[in-house]
């Protein structure tokens, strides 16, 4: 889901029972979470860390700040790590290198995650 002003819509969002809601959240600095704080949704949710829109390459401590972020309001097993909602408008050396430290920072969430069991 791109773009939508997400609280204003949830209910319905949540009557549709999808396994995973991947929803654009990197351009709204992640705004929607707001929405997450007040009413809970049982399904995985895969909000975008990486914004497709930009040349810029976010660094692995930048989307490890975004994930702790999102650990505030979302339970781990419920988190999708993704990016914005297509990856078109970026030439390849942009997404490999911007994907690259996306997966990076969710495996050093996960260790870490893993140690605090």
């Amino acid at each position: 889901m791109c773009y939508s002003e997400f609280g204003d819509i949830f209910e319905a969002i949540a009557s549709m029972d999808a396994d995973v809601l991947s929803i654009e959240a990197s351009r709204s600095r992640l705004e929607l979470l707001e929405t997450f704080l007040i009413v809970h949704y049982p399904n995985a949710i895969g909000p975008g860390v990486y914004d497709i829109h930009s040349p810029r390459i976010p660094s692995q401590d930048e989307y490890e700040q975004n994930l702790e972020h999102l650990l505030k309001a979302l339970p781990a097993q419920q988190l999708w790590v993704n990016p914005d909602c297509g990856l078109k408008t970026r030439r390849w050396e942009e997404v490999l290198l911007a994907l690259q430290h996306m997966t990076a920072a969710a495996q050093s969430i996960r260790q870490r995650q893993g140690r605090q069991k």
